[in-house]
């Protein structure tokens, strides 16, 4: 993407508008100017095909396994626990959620709630 304001190849975005922009100093000018986060979308629902990653990797989990967490009993359960929700509020106010994910992982009640969640996500083995 282009700079929005020189024109040149950019490399970061503006974390209130998510324009692209190239530098320090195109950054500095941008502020200057009145910037407004992008509208949300008009309906609540957000399609499937919307939805990209901004950086995959061989081990992204699709958008479709992902949306299919929805539909599990075993998660709703595992949810409906206030540890688990307490858990899950604490790792993502988290600046270290990787420090704290490790000391969650020996308490029960989560290891069983992740792996209510990788049981939807992960492939299924072939049958050879």
């Amino acid at each position: 993407m282009d700079c929005i304001e020189c024109g040149e190849d950019s490399k970061y975005k503006c974390p209130v508008c998510r324009q692209p922009y190239c530098s320090v100093a195109c950054c500095k000018v941008h502020k200057e100017k009145q910037c407004t986060p992008p509208s949300p979308p008009k309906n609540d629902a957000i399609e499937e095909s919307q939805i990209e990653y901004e950086f995959p990797t061989d081990h992204t989990v699709p958008i479709e396994k992902l949306k299919s967490l929805e539909n599990s009993k075993e998660l709703q359960e595992c949810i409906s626990n206030p540890h688990v929700r307490e858990i899950l509020q604490l790792l993502d106010k988290s600046p270290h959620p990787d420090k704290l994910m490790q000391e969650y992982m020996q308490e029960p009640i989560f290891t069983e709630f992740v792996d209510a969640c990788l049981k939807v996500v992960q492939d299924e083995p072939d049958d050879e």
